[in-house]
């Protein structure tokens, strides 16, 4: 499985490299998205600019406000994206920091748990036209409430 993995990979980053570029140093994208919990099944609203450091590497902070049963909860990500293909329809890998705020009790002396950790994840972004783009994403998030989930918006590059 491993071995199955591991040339899956190695395919896609060996890929035809004369091709155009489609995440070139210095580009920025503007994504607003939703979220969705598959653990605790909260839904949330965030936002996030991708900057591309270098060709086919990009740091995307993002913040997230998510709205559970009881309580209050955001969500602040620095990740780290490597695009593994390109074109209209381009996939990456994601990795990165993650810390979440709760506040359990908002009306009352509640308890406030700050959780760090780390984010780890698959994407796509998919070009609708030249000025917006649809951004998907599955990811799991180590802090605390630990939750896997979707993240689905839009992109637009600036």
């Amino acid at each position: 499985m491993k071995k199955a993995l591991l040339i899956f990979c190695a395919t896609f980053m060996l890929n035809d490299v004369a091709s155009a570029q489609s995440q070139e140093q210095g580009n920025i994208r503007f994504h607003a998205f939703g979220t969705y919990g598959l653990r605790y099944h909260n839904f949330g609203a965030g936002a996030g600019i991708e900057y591309f450091f270098v060709d086919k590497f990009a740091m995307m902070p993002s913040y997230t406000f998510v709205f559970p049963q009881v309580g209050k909860e955001s969500n602040f990500s620095a990740d780290l994206r490597y695009y593994v293909s390109e074109g209209p329809s381009q996939l990456y890998f994601m990795a990165g920091y993650s810390q979440t705020w709760q506040d359990t009790q908002p009306d009352g002396a509640g308890t406030i748990r700050n959780s760090k950790g780390a984010n780890v994840g698959v994407g796509a972004y998919i070009r609708v036209t030249d000025a917006i783009g649809l951004s998907t994403e599955f990811r799991f998030q180590s802090p605390y409430p630990r939750e896997v989930g979707f993240r689905v918006g839009l992109a637009i590059p600036l």
